[in-house]
């Protein structure tokens, strides 16, 4: 066997084996908003019908007497393409009170695209106190070339969260998909 005929099986092995990670990580890719809904599924975040209980939630409910700070923050993974950011910076809640807030976003790519928001609160164990029962980042979000929008969040915070937890902040980072919305 020539030297020159084992570079380009070594070459094609190489080639195959980075097909099959391109393959894994793009299908890894489209499996992780699934993912996200089974995960949300077997942790209790985000079940359907304890966000039907929050939504109708009313000020009786409410905890008057304890205030948590809730702050907002929103992230880009590469800069330029988007404006994302909320309109307020944060907020004082009671526990047990509905409210919500907006984030606005505005397409800068020059493109029809569909973006997906991810959501993070910290700190991470507030997580299983912090409901949301209307959240942009539950579904793609559609958006035109140079099309802006608020996007909003309507949230609570469990009554039954720790004392020692007075400050909550929710963030998002907003992701533009790969796939351009079709043309109408």
């Amino acid at each position: 066997m020539s030297e020159d005929s084992a570079t380009r099986g070594a070459n094609r092995r190489l080639t195959w084996r980075l097909a099959a990670f391109t393959a894994g990580s793009f299908a890894f890719g489209f499996a992780l908003v699934p993912l996200y809904g089974l995960l949300c599924n077997v942790t209790g975040a985000g079940n359907e019908k304890a966000l039907l209980k929050a939504s109708t939630t009313g000020p009786a409910e409410a905890d008057d007497h304890r205030s948590i700070t809730v702050e907002f923050l929103a992230t880009l993974p590469t800069v330029g393409n988007w404006e994302f950011r909320p309109l307020v910076g944060s907020m004082q809640v009671h526990p047990g009170r509905l409210y919500e807030v907006q984030f606005y976003a505005r397409n800068l790519t020059g493109h029809d695209v569909v973006a997906q928001a991810v959501p993070d609160v910290a700190p991470a164990k507030a997580t299983l106190w912090f409901h949301k029962t209307e959240c942009f980042c539950f579904t793609p979000q559609a958006f035109k070339a140079g099309e802006a929008r608020p996007m909003k969040v309507r949230f609570f915070v469990d009554r039954s969260l720790p004392a020692y937890l007075d400050r909550l902040t929710l963030s998002y980072t907003f992701y533009d998909s790969v796939s351009r919305v079709a043309s109408r």
